[in-house]
């Protein structure tokens, strides 16, 4: 069993009640880091000169880095203790925040962001397995109402705080207060946790495969580098020759976790998972979703800043009818139309996306620079009401048939999967959006109407993501399982490989 210090019972219930706060607090802060940025883009750009495959990186940098950390800082807190790695990660996510507040160039941000993403890889995957130790079954799912609630106060509040703090112009330092607002937070959770957290370790925590890792990372970065980085530099013969050797480094990267699962029952990614169809065909969805999300988010923002001319503040508030209709249809999803119409709830998610990507295309290419945010509302609340309906149950009906045991384990695989959806669509707009501005990728370099016809590009490029999306989700069950590890409250070992996913792609970006 994990390790506790016994305390006095009113000092226990006490205790556990502010470290839930504490990683709660630290959830929200990572979920808003990850929604906060796309907003400022255009002014970040502006005041520092970054090209466009610059600001690229600054979104996809963070997701990359989390998605690759995720299941190895799950695992450091099962070996080396689940608070001591949350606070180390608490701690290192406050200063790559404040590396990326006091950030001289568009290098430096880039590479503060992806300090960041690491950062949040060793803090999030605790949060679960702190709670599972902290809470008794009985108690756990008041707390793990909590916890959702947490999740969409920070999928709406995240561009709005970043909205206002942009359009603030604090103390004169314009986009760096999105950043610097997480030091107090940070430091006031460091100094919370290290009083109230309870240390906890799992006695049968799986091994590190730092090897795995770097094998994975790299294959990654053969293929989005060169996507990134080509439209800007003429698509160079390297370019090629790298994405030509990413699927020769993945395929490295399969046969070595095969050898490594042989040998000591502890690849990063559990390969036999993906024999279980139902699995397969769900992180399959949720690649293609994330990379759908991922490329709309950041063309969305750009699309109204540098298209359309609108301020930050704007622009936020223009996305509060999509997070509003996300929030509300993913809490019907769940506890009302999955349990009666099953499978065909998220298809019906995935043709409604489709309706509003559509109508979105529509109003884009009618309107052009003259649209108003009263004319994108109908198509965003679509959009969101639709990605609502995925979101929520898609977990649940990808592992539905995957045994209890491993369950936890496809769970961390299947939102790792999602981070990397997010990355590779980001990396993709080189190609959907940006290729078609004729922006050589520095600023004022492309009229508004140019960003107008990206986006109609761009967004029949998500079209066809959602097309895809919806025939991939034929493969899942009809009705999801229930998964028998939620209902018997076992204590996940694993952190982030063994405990249920708690991070959905972001509502809004």
């Amino acid at each position: 069993m994990p390790t506790t210090v016994p305390v006095a019972p009113a000092a226990a219930d006490r205790r556990r009640w502010i470290a839930l706060a504490v990683v709660l607090t630290a959830s929200f802060m990572d979920l808003v880091d990850a929604t906060i940025v796309n907003i400022a883009l255009p002014r970040i750009q502006q005041d520092t000169g970054a090209t466009f495959s610059a600001l690229q990186w600054v979104t996809a940098g963070y997701a990359l880095a989390f998605a690759l950390g995720l299941i190895t800082g799950g695992r450091l807190g099962d070996i080396h203790g689940r608070r001591r790695v949350f606070l180390l990660g608490m701690a290192g996510f406050t200063v790559a925040s404040a590396l990326c507040g006091f950030a001289a160039t568009p290098g430096m941000l880039v590479g503060a962001r992806v300090l960041q993403g690491a950062m949040a890889a060793l803090m999030v995957p605790q949060v679960l397995a702190i709670i599972h130790v902290s809470f008794p079954a009985h108690e756990r799912g008041k707390v793990f109402g909590m916890f959702g609630a947490v999740i969409g106060l920070g999928a709406v509040c995240g561009p709005l705080i970043g909205a206002l703090l942009t359009q603030g112009d604090l103390f004169g330092l314009g986009w760096r207060p999105i950043f610097l607002i997480n030091l107090p937070v940070g430091i006031a959770g460091i100094l919370l946790g290290r009083r109230f957290l309870t240390e906890s370790r799992s006695p049968e925590a799986l091994r590190l495969d730092l090897v795995g890792t770097v094998l994975a990372t790299a294959g990654l970065l053969l293929l989005l580098y060169p996507l990134t980085q080509g439209r800007e530099s003429g698509w160079p013969l390297w370019g090629f020759v790298s994405m030509a050797l990413s699927p020769v480094v993945l395929a490295l990267f399969v046969r070595y976790e095969r050898a490594k699962a042989r040998k000591d029952g502890s690849p990063l990614v559990e390969l036999s998972l993906f024999r279980v169809r139902t699995f397969a065909a769900g992180a399959g969805v949720q690649l293609t979703f994330g990379a759908v999300t991922g490329l709309f988010f950041l063309i969305w923002t750009l699309y109204m800043q540098l298209g359309l001319g609108w301020g930050p503040l704007h622009a936020g508030l223009t996305g509060v009818p999509f997070s509003l209709a996300c929030s509300a249809a993913a809490g019907m999803s769940v506890q009302k139309l999955v349990p009666r119409f099953g499978r065909k709830v998220l298809q019906a998610g995935a043709l409604i996306m489709l309706a509003g990507a559509l109508l979105y295309l529509w109003q884009a290419g009618r309107q052009g620079t003259a649209m108003t945010s009263l004319q994108m509302v109908p198509a965003m609340v679509l959009m969101g009401a639709g990605m609502g309906l995925i979101v929520a149950p898609l977990t649940d009906a990808a592992i539905s048939d995957v045994p209890a045991e491993h369950s936890g384990s496809a769970s961390g695989i299947f939102n790792t999967t999602g981070q990397l959806g997010m990355a590779l669509g980001l990396g993709l707009s080189s190609v959907a959006f940006f290729g078609v501005t004729g922006d050589p990728g520095r600023p004022g370099g492309a009229a508004g109407a140019s960003f107008v016809d990206a986006t109609v590009h761009a967004l029949w490029w998500v079209s066809a993501g959602l097309v895809l999306v919806f025939g991939l989700l034929f493969l899942l069950p009809r009705r999801a399982r229930t998964q028998h590890a939620a209902e018997d409250g076992a204590v996940p070992q694993g952190g982030a490989d063994r405990a249920p996913a708690e991070r959905q792609p972001a509502p809004v970006g």
